[in-house]
């Protein structure tokens, strides 16, 4: 059986790319060199997948930044502000997706939505009524051909047309069935272009076509690959879908000229069935997605063997569930991880051996092999995961455990009575810049390098000190900086019970933002207090209130790798009740504002409208509902969410029951404000103001022009003035400058 793999990893083992990508921005490494880094990560990648037996091995999925952005330079979608700067290429592209503030201008950047239900961010492209499509790039042509030159021989994996125009963003009147025949067309040219440099695959990625799809999507589909797959040049076309199943356009697929379709066994709930209903076409390929490119645990090869007999379909590609994008490198790299838990683990170099395995015993008499037995005694039980306290604790659970009292309504007098803020008062969203000393010093205690008392004495004078700047600045309701915190969600993981840890498993996040997911690997509790040590002492630091900080229980499952053997909802419940028990363990000491971050709240959302509240919703809102339902009227609830699409879940954010609540909104350019007003949202709400993943500074101007957006939409007595997000990858001496103009705007606009 032929194997496949619909992308690699881009970021390097050991993170290459970030570390040259920063020093490029720095200005402390030049073009060549970058691109030199970016040319041996992509060797490397390919090598790799050649030496495990892959047949069908993707190029053009590397990326400096993002493929999406890839696509619209690819395309000359790139807006006129960011060409005016008059950058190199490849300062231009950094400019869209990072911002650019210097001597050639200051323009924000591109919007960044969350890809999908993954904690990966693609830039999302935007097309005025002026936008010239046009084939401009030669990216994928040029990795097709170094690839070759390196004796392999690829697929080039492209983001198809359909995709690329449901992602995009139309600032002016056309629509994307307006610009979807340019496109289609420049499309084609880049097909006979890939055809003269001897190309023999093309991938088109079209996940769009996993979501709810109306007669008008199936319509401009089949208007775009009518055209494509009547100019294939004599390459083989390859649909590759990912994220679900395509049940809404599975007969127009499967009826149209493309030489192999991929799917998705995994999260397609419904895949297998409309094989089995519809049929699979003689004569086309079948890219089977069933070895899982989201999760890091052994593929059962009785379970995908099994589901490969099923299929009856004769000609089958095994091939992973998404790209591998989403899972860490190696697990070579993990030397000190022990055994007993490494041997369950596949990251994506050992998912090769696992695609290379299976497809080395299908059709054999497979249960006699060795290849086989090994793999099955791995799922024999894991004793070691199960704590009876832990579920007898979630089945005592009971509905009035999901209801605060009193009503919001009331609790909101009584908190404004109580912290008696200004009209729009400032905060930040929690974390501030983690410079090389307080890296140092957190590397140091782990490594036994520091005492507890050194380690303790070096945060506590960062705190002060970020106390007393945040009252400098003028802040109204301080953090403490979070300095002890290596990440939102590792930082918990490391003091619950259940959790197990690794050195260099990372994944990208977005551009140079890599993050390493802790891996739940059994059942979750608090071994004590996590957080309650260093709040009660920046409170200690100041007479103005400070903010507790918490991760949510849905952000801390969805930025973990989760367990495969118990559900979803009862891994939330677990953690929702060790969150709870930190929450109202702050409150017992003095906390009277606390934050339960629900970044990645809406992650795990089914693609499909349809499955939103039976699959997730119905039990992701009320686990929220869960950690805050015990605090007294008087504790002012706070939760933030970042960079995803929320104008169709207001009713179910507002359902969470927080006091407030913060958003992404600058590089969505206030898009939101319109559903809050439409769903008569209850909640306070701080839209975010400035954009924290770029390294420009805003004006006052700017701020102010932001706020009075949102004065327009939000009640006076409900609006908050924060950042978009936490302050932790920034430098200092832009975070206090942002700062400082986010509270003079706020002043002004209190004028």
């Amino acid at each position: 059986m032929k194997t496949s793999v619909t992308g690699y990893p881009r970021i390097g083992k050991d993170r290459e790319l970030k570390f040259a990508s920063e020093k490029f921005f720095k200005g402390e490494l030049d073009e060549a060199g970058l691109l030199a880094t970016a040319k041996s990560i992509r060797e490397e990648n390919l090598l790799t997948q050649k030496e495990a037996g892959i047949t069908y091995i993707s190029s053009n999925d590397f990326s400096f930044y993002d493929n999406v952005l890839d696509t619209a330079f690819l395309f000359n979608v790139i807006p006129q502000r960011y060409k005016d700067l008059g950058l190199s290429d490849l300062e231009t592209y950094f400019a869209a997706a990072r911002g650019y503030q210097g001597d050639k201008g200051n323009v924000k950047a591109l919007a960044m939505k969350k890809w999908f239900n993954t904690n990966y961010h693609y830039i999302v492209p935007e097309i005025d009524d002026d936008t010239v499509i046009s084939l401009t790039g030669t990216k994928p042509i040029d990795e097709y051909i170094e690839a070759k030159e390196l004796g392999v021989e690829t697929k080039v994996a492209l983001i198809g047309p359909f995709t690329f125009l449901k992602l995009a963003r139309f600032t002016g009147s056309k629509t994307a069935s307006d610009v979807s025949s340019a496109l289609t067309g420049e499309y084609v040219k880049l097909i006979s272009a890939l055809a003269s440099k001897g190309a023999g695959f093309i991938e088109f990625d079209e996940p769009s076509l996993v979501k709810d799809l109306d007669a008008s999507d199936i319509e401009l589909f089949r208007e775009i690959y009518g055209i494509i797959l009547k100019n294939k040049n004599g390459i083989k076309i390859i649909l590759q879908t990912y994220f679900g199943d395509i049940r809404d356009i599975y007969k127009e697929v499967t009826a149209l000229d493309f030489d192999a379709v991929g799917l998705d066994f995994l999260e397609g709930r419904k895949t297998a069935e409309l094989i089995k209903t519809y049929g699979f076409p003689e004569g086309k390929t079948l890219f089977a997605g069933l070895v899982n490119g989201k999760n890091i645990w052994r593929n059962d090869y009785k379970k995908t063997l099994a589901a490969i007999d099923k299929l009856g379909v004769s000609d089958v590609v095994l091939g992973t569930s998404c790209s591998l994008l989403h899972v860490p490198y190696t697990l070579r790299s993990e030397t000190a991880l022990p055994e007993d838990y490494s041997r369950h683990f596949a990251f994506a170099e050992e998912k090769l051996t696992e695609l290379s395995e299976i497809a080395s015993i299908a059709g054999t008499d497979y249960e006699n092999s060795e290849v086989f037995k090994n793999n099955q005694k791995l799922f024999e039980g894991r004793k070691d995961s199960e704590d009876k306290e832990v579920r007898a604790r979630v089945s005592g659970i009971k509905d009035e455990d999901y209801v605060r009292l009193p009503a919001f309504e009331e609790r909101e007098k009584i908190q404004k009575e109580i912290l008696n803020l200004p009209l729009f008062p400032t905060t930040t969203i929690g974390s501030f810049p983690q410079t090389q000393d307080v890296r140092k010093n957190r590397q140091e205690f782990k490594k036994g390098l520091k005492s507890r008392e050194e380690y303790v004495k070096f945060n506590r004078e960062k705190i002060a000190e970020c106390i007393k700047l945040q009252e400098e600045i003028g802040l109204d309701v301080l953090v403490h900086g979070e300095f002890e915190r290596n990440d939102m969600v590792e930082y918990f993981g490391e003091n619950l019970n259940g959790y197990v840890f690794t050195q260099k498993a990372w994944v990208q996040s977005y551009g140079t933002r890599n993050v390493k997911p802790p891996i739940i690997w059994g059942d979750i509790s608090r071994k004590a207090p996590i957080t309650v040590e260093w709040s009660k002492y920046a409170a200690s630091c100041t007479d103005k209130p400070v903010k507790g900080m918490l991760t949510g229980p849905v952000t801390i499952l969805n930025w973990s790798f989760p367990r495969e053997d118990i559900s979803i909802k009862e891994s939330i419940l677990q953690i929702a009740l060790a969150i709870r028990d930190e929450v109202l363990d702050l409150e017992a000491n003095g906390i009277g504002i606390i934050q339960i971050d629900e970044a990645a709240l809406r992650e795990k959302l089914p693609l499909r409208k349809s499955d939103w509240y039976s699959e997730y919703l119905d039990f992701a809102i009320p686990a929220f509902r869960l950690v805050h339902s015990k605090v007294k009227p008087g504790t002012q609830i706070h939760t933030h969410m970042c960079y995803s699409e929320f104008t169709d879940i207001i009713p179910a954010i507002d359902a969470m029951d927080a006091d407030v609540i913060t958003f992404e909104a600058s590089r969505s350019d206030l898009q939101i404000l319109d559903s809050l007003k439409a769903n008569n949202f209850k909640t306070e709400v701080g839209p975010g103001v400035y954009d924290i993943h770029s390294p420009r500074v805003p004006s006052v101007e700017e701020i102010v022009t932001a706020l009075t957006k949102m004065r327009a939409k939000i009640e006076d007595t409900k609006l908050w003035v924060n950042p978009d997000c936490g302050l932790k990858t920034r430098g200092n001496e832009e975070t206090v400058r942002s700062l400082k103009n986010l509270v003079a705007a706020a002043k002004q606009i209190r004028g």
